[in-house]
């Protein structure tokens, strides 16, 4: 029997159709896909065109830059009045703060942009130092370059409670777990020890600086302070209390994370504000005391942190229950277990919630104006009651108000743009 070949030729991919690509396909797709979004979308571009050229008219075209005052903007057609801003631009940055050591708070934040680049972005190289870096040094050299030396001799006895504390917590995990974990608990141990003397010394020599009081901070600088520390302290702390909710074998670690959890999350961090404020002082040995600014990043730091547990706990909720016994089945232990194989699978499913937890905490600094604390908003409302500028609350509200945006909005991208490094999963 004579067999039947067909040849076949292959052909290149033709192009998608015009309306499906480009332009037109993205309109098609996202704005006009039905007849209700694509209604909705001619209304909100018609609202749009009516509202933004008298924005952009009173913001870019007419308005008044050199201005001295209010008067000196009172005429017809005459736009936003800039000059205010200008003139304010330091306080709106420093608060009070010294002007003539405002390249300290300056130097730090540059320092810590460069830093902060290569943990943020893979294809910069030196991740591992950076983040050493950022972890080890950055806090105390931050201290040091804005506030200066700091006074440790009245901080001895809070020292060695720390010290005795940290004994206390390794001597019961030795005792809880096997004293063939005595050697890696001390060694543990030895490090936070040497940690919290080498920070205390650098501190302590603060480069030789003045000394600027945190009651002069205020403006941006306090606000991205108070931001910082926050986010910094509450992410570890709120994923220790989630593993400690929803993981952990002792009884007493639990129900300690769960009342912590359910009493910040149970009232508003007004509330929490002054309680660090009037309360902390309290529990602190005699002789010790924290200024406002350091009462407010503690109460600032429970509160997120207790959100954050919840965050965290939903991801660990959301692994499926096959990825824990197959990471035993690795015969790693559990702390193992959950830095290499949990833990990064829940961190990679919340980081929305995680972010969205960081720009609400970033926005909620403005309530630290509640304790006397001079934040970028606070800054705004004291500039429009100046006689000199009396009736430009506008000008102020618009500036805080897109500084906002900026930095909220550029975190809000970089987790859509971490969300898509870190999706392994398959795409359609």
């Amino acid at each position: 029997m004579a067999e039947a070949y067909v040849r076949t030729e292959s052909h290149p991919d033709l192009p998608p159709p015009a309306g499906e690509s480009g332009v037109v396909g993205w309109l098609r797709h996202h704005l006009f896909n039905t007849w209700y979004n694509g209604l909705a979308t001619i209304i909100i571009v018609y609202l749009f065109y009516l509202a933004l050229p008298p924005i952009v008219d009173w913001a870019l075209i007419s308005p008044i830059w050199g201005a001295n005052s209010y008067k000196d903007c009172q005429f017809d057609g005459a736009g936003a009045c800039w000059g205010m801003i200008d003139k304010r631009f330091g306080q709106f940055m420093y608060g009070f703060y010294d002007h003539d050591n405002r390249w300290r708070p300056n130097l730090a934040g540059i320092i810590f942009v460069i830093a902060m680049l290569p943990v943020l972005f893979d294809r910069l190289p030196g991740r591992g130092l950076a983040t050493t870096f950022l972890i080890f040094v950055f806090p105390a050299l931050g201290i040091a370059l804005i506030h200066g030396p700091i006074d440790v001799q009245s901080m001895q006895t809070l020292l060695g409670k720390v010290i005795w504390a940290l004994v206390f917590v390794a001597g019961a995990a030795v005792g809880y777990r096997a004293m063939r974990r005595l050697q890696p608990t001390l060694m543990t141990l030895g490090y936070g020890v040497s940690y919290v003397v080498l920070f205390l010394a650098l501190v302590a020599w603060g480069f030789g600086v003045p000394v600027i009081e945190t009651s002069t901070y205020g403006g941006l600088m306090l606000t991205l302070i108070l931001a910082g520390v926050a986010i910094a302290v509450s992410l570890p702390l709120g994923i220790l209390l989630a593993l400690g909710r929803r993981a952990s074998s002792l009884p007493i670690v639990r129900l300690l994370c769960v009342g912590f959890i359910e009493l910040i999350r149970a009232v508003p961090l007004i509330t929490v504000l002054f309680m660090a404020q009037f309360m902390l002082p309290l529990f602190l040995p005699e002789g010790t005391n924290f200024d406002n600014v350091v009462r407010a990043m503690v109460g600032m730091s429970l509160f997120s942190a207790a959100y954050m547990a919840e965050v965290v706990r939903g991801g660990l909720q959301a692994i499926a229950k096959g990825q824990f016994e197959a990471a035993d089945s690795l015969g790693l232990n559990y702390f193992l277990n959950m830095r290499l194989i949990i833990l990064p699978q829940a961190l990679k499913i919340v980081i929305p919630g995680i972010v969205s937890t960081f720009i609400g905490l970033f926005k909620d600094t403005t309530l630290v104006s509640i304790v006397g604390l001079m934040d970028f908003l606070q800054i705004g409302k004291t500039s429009v009651a100046d006689t000199k500028w009396l009736g430009l609350q506008h000008e102020a509200y618009f500036f805080v108000g897109i500084t906002y945006f900026c930095f909220c909005f550029g975190m809000s991208r970089y987790s859509i743009y971490l969300e898509k490094k870190l999706h392994t999963g398959h795409k359609r």
